[in-house]
């Protein structure tokens, strides 16, 4: 077969084309910081591209969950240790009471003071983090406590939340542990006993359900410090996944600068070579 002039032009041009397809490629990498823009240029890359991405954007959910969870417990900490204070009040005013010299009008003062307690822990016990009654399991948008009559009615339902794949954390208290109907009729039952003048076996009975009030809560704030510390060794994974999933994302996408400032220079002197090539042909006619 003859090989013209026409055929050797034509063939010059094509690979001059495909010399300015390469140059282009290459520096979209430069300018991208990125190995391939659409997935037709590595269909593998792209698809492995889309799962590390995928990973990285389920990591980043959880570790939202987590803020959402620890919003929770630390308020729920708080709130409890609150709680337990205002219980520690209450029995020092109850071992007060019960000395002898304690005459009707000092029983009475205490007695008020027993119920700004009480009507605080129903405050506490309907504490609000963004809009949500904390206390009252996943019934998050009622009281537990009715004020005007302090009754309770809570919802032990745990409010749990994903944390990590498969994983959930319960991120609230159970109120009836705590914030519950005996708390407060036990609270009010030792103010009359005050106010009636109620002797040392009242007076002692009210010290030890106060006692079993306040282990309860003592109980719970153990229990929520337990699961806290779970939280930030779930934490402290999260993270270790989101640095893996990030770098294996970055070797299937990222570019290396280095490289392809090096095939930019080899490519242009390529490209002008061609160009003098196509130059000389065309001159020559």
């Amino acid at each position: 077969m003859r090989i013209t002039q026409g055929m050797l032009a034509n063939n010059m041009l094509r690979h001059l084309s495909s010399s300015y397809n390469e140059l282009g490629r290459i520096q979209e990498q430069l300018y991208t910081g990125k190995k391939i823009s659409r997935p037709s240029q590595d269909p593998v890359a792209a698809m492995k591209g889309m799962n590390y991405r995928s990973q990285v954007t389920e990591i980043a959910q959880y570790q939202r969950n987590m803020g959402e969870v620890h919003d929770w417990m630390e308020n729920s900490d708080a709130a409890l240790d609150e709680g337990t204070q205002a219980l520690h009040r209450i029995r020092e005013l109850a071992v007060q009471a019960s000395n002898g010299t304690y005459n009707t009008g000092e029983r009475e003062n205490i007695a008020k003071e027993v119920r700004q307690l009480k009507a605080h822990l129903g405050d506490v016990a309907n504490t609000q983090v963004n809009n949500k009654y904390i206390f009252n399991g996943t019934n998050t948008t009622e009281k537990p406590v009715k004020m005007d009559d302090f009754s309770v009615n809570a919802s032990d339902s745990p409010v749990e939340i994903e944390v990590s794949t498969g994983s959930k954390i319960q991120a609230n208290v159970t109120p009836s542990l705590v914030f519950n109907q005996g708390l407060f009729t036990d609270i009010e039952k030792f103010a009359a006993n005050l106010e009636n003048g109620g002797g040392e076996d009242e007076l002692g009975r009210s010290l030890k359900d106060l006692d079993d009030h306040i282990d309860s809560f003592v109980n719970q704030r153990a229990d929520l410090g337990a699961r806290m510390n779970r939280m930030d060794l779930i934490e402290n994974r999260l993270a270790a996944q989101e640095i893996s999933a990030k770098k294996m994302m970055s070797d299937n996408e990222d570019a290396e600068i280095e490289k392809v400032i090096t095939d930019l220079k080899t490519q242009e002197s390529i490209h002008r070579a061609a160009r003098v090539q196509v130059r000389e042909l065309f001159s020559r006619h």
